[in-house]
């Protein structure tokens, strides 16, 4: 039986909203262990002078808790 464990993160990209999640899971893997899954829960842009400058996820991202 596994147990698993959920941490909300908020990632940011100047380039996408994929390369922001793809940011945020490569940045989960570095502390987290056994990463299993993610759900985007939010996303959002930053507008600058009438232009998108920043997108942003905010998302779930499960691990499972090693025995």
């Amino acid at each position: 039986m596994s147990v698993a464990k959920v941490s909300e993160i908020s990632s940011t990209s100047t380039k996408s909203f994929d390369d922001a999640i793809n940011l945020g899971l490569a940045r989960a893997n570095k502390t987290l262990r056994n990463v299993r899954g993610a759900w985007i829960k939010e996303q959002q842009v930053r507008v600058t002078k009438g232009k998108i400058t920043e997108y942003q996820v905010n998302m779930m991202v499960t691990f499972v808790i090693d025995d």
